[in-house]
């Protein structure tokens, strides 16, 4: 056997094929989804529709984990509509790129909290936040990416002062 080591730089300017051969190995190689024949359709579990108060409070109880917020936030981007009924498609891989995090397993720890937060506040923990297939993509309905864009805008929209608070460049006057 024979390791290799790749920065994240490196697999992104990588070729289309070699990175998506790089995403097929490490989401077999952690047994994430059940291998498929390439020929099978992906199996797609209806993902549940949350909120926007679900989602507020999903982010309540995930305020101490950032892992979980950095996955959580990643799903406020449109993803690509996929199948009927309609759920939106994100690649771990992009998932696991834009969040900064260090590797796959944190992406999946933070999908795992977020699953934990959802059935704790629904009681029920069959309850399914998304759903993989075997190419290392995850499935979202649509109302809760929605919800989600929704709750970072109205985070980032609370973070800024108000218009008429905001301090003005000062200028220097050259007198």
């Amino acid at each position: 056997m024979i390791g290799i080591t790749l920065t994240a730089d490196q697999i992104c300017n990588a070729p289309i094929e070699v990175r998506r051969w790089i995403e097929h190995e490490v989401i077999a190689g952690l047994r994430l989804a059940p291998q498929a024949r390439a020929s099978s359709p992906p199996r797609i579990a209806r993902p549940a529709i949350c909120s926007e108060d679900e989602m507020a409070a999903i982010f309540g109880r995930l305020r101490g984990m950032p892992v979980a917020l950095s996955v959580l936030f990643e799903f406020r981007l449109p993803g690509i509509n996929f199948g009927d009924p309609p759920v939106k498609s994100f690649r771990l891989m992009d998932i696991l790129h834009n969040s900064k995090l260090q590797g796959i397993e944190q992406v999946m720890t933070g999908l795992d909290a977020i699953s934990k937060a959802l059935a704790d506040l629904r009681g029920d923990p069959g309850v399914c936040f998304c759903d993989f297939d075997s190419e290392g993509h995850c499935f979202l309905a649509p109302e809760t990416q929605a919800s989600i864009a929704k709750l970072w805008h109205d985070i980032v929209v609370q973070q800024e002062p108000p218009a008429d608070t905001r301090r003005e460049p000062m200028l220097r006057s050259a007198g």
